[in-house]
């Protein structure tokens, strides 16, 4: 009998899967081009929170603080996540991209890095950080405001722990300090939020952190071993997630698991925060965001130096 049980579990998870791969929205993300970045050892992942409220009701709008319609939406996060190969002794790295860094778009100029997505979508944005980065991009995943929300949801809840509380109106959250447990709407809220006294940068550490509890919450086994959690979660990810066309559901599942543990996470190295014709913009520091993605590309550990350069 207990044979069967797991042999049903089993076939069960299995079909789930199978399910959820076949539903996944699929895009062509990342796009062949001359002078591509050649491949380099791992698998560097692209992680993007989109700001589109394409879908979304003006009911939707107000009850998750997004603020009015904005068109085809910008990117609201970036982040470059570099999963080691098999013997590598490097750990996870995952490194925020400033939404305002001053960067070459191909085919329109210097710009803010996130105008790449309203300009041509997922491929551009791909392009761009490929080319801005030097290293080359496996897989590729998006995720709206509204599936945000849903996927958070779900898995029923993420905990969080902010260090002094945070009110912001304008994101529709007003949490105390300490660890507690965020809904989809108030966890949209805390990964949005400026309202802290480092702004953006506070921000970034917020999403890094956050995004991080997030896929180990998804691949932890008090999900996936139960089936009124990882079935809504299964059903909501293959609709609101999107990734490129060679992207499978296992991809995404082993990106949950290199996230457990210990992982390092970092801001892209900045040398200046300035304004141009672009508004206030974000720029690079090139010697370390260099070295930086050298490292990653050759499944180095992110040299010290560079670390604390950051932040």
């Amino acid at each position: 009998m207990v044979l069967l049980v797991v042999v049903v579990l089993l076939a069960a998870v299995a079909g789930t899967g199978y399910w959820v791969d076949t539903s996944l929205r699929r895009i062509p993300a990342l796009a062949a081009y001359q002078d591509r970045p050649s491949a380099g050892k791992g698998t560097t992942w692209l992680l993007v929170g989109s700001d589109s409220r394409q879908g979304l009701t003006v009911e939707q709008q107000a009850d998750l603080a997004t603020g009015g319609d904005v068109g085809n939406g910008r990117t609201d996060t970036i982040l470059v996540v570099h999963v080691p190969g098999l013997g590598s002794g490097a750990p996870t790295t995952m490194v925020s991209i400033p939404r305002d860094s001053y960067v070459s778009i191909p085919g329109y100029g210097e710009d803010k890095i996130n105008a790449a997505f309203s300009l041509g979508g997922a491929a551009l944005l791909a392009q761009t950080v490929e080319q801005a980065t030097g290293i080359r991009l496996d897989h590729y995943a998006e995720i709206g405001f509204d599936g945000f929300a849903e996927l958070v949801d779900a898995v029923g809840g993420v905990t969080m722990c902010p260090p002094e509380p945070i009110s912001d109106p304008l994101a529709g959250i007003d949490l105390p300090a300490g660890c507690q447990e965020l809904d989809g709407r108030t966890a949209l809220g805390y990964v949005r939020t400026r309202a802290t006294p480092r702004a953006d940068l506070d921000r970034m550490v917020n999403q890094r952190l956050f995004m991080s509890t997030l896929m180990q919450r998804a691949t932890s086994a008090s999900v996936l071993a139960n089936p009124l959690r990882w079935y809504p979660m299964a059903r909501a990810a293959s609709g609101v997630v999107t990734v490129d066309e060679g992207a499978h559901v296992w991809d995404l599942v082993r990106l949950g698991w290199a996230l457990h543990g210990t992982i390092t996470t970092t801001t892209m190295p900045i040398a200046d925060f300035t304004s141009g014709d672009s508004g206030s913009v974000v720029v690079w520091n090139d010697d370390a965001a260099r070295r930086l993605f050298q490292a990653l590309a050759s499944d180095d550990a992110v040299p010290p130096d560079v670390l604390d350069a950051v932040e």
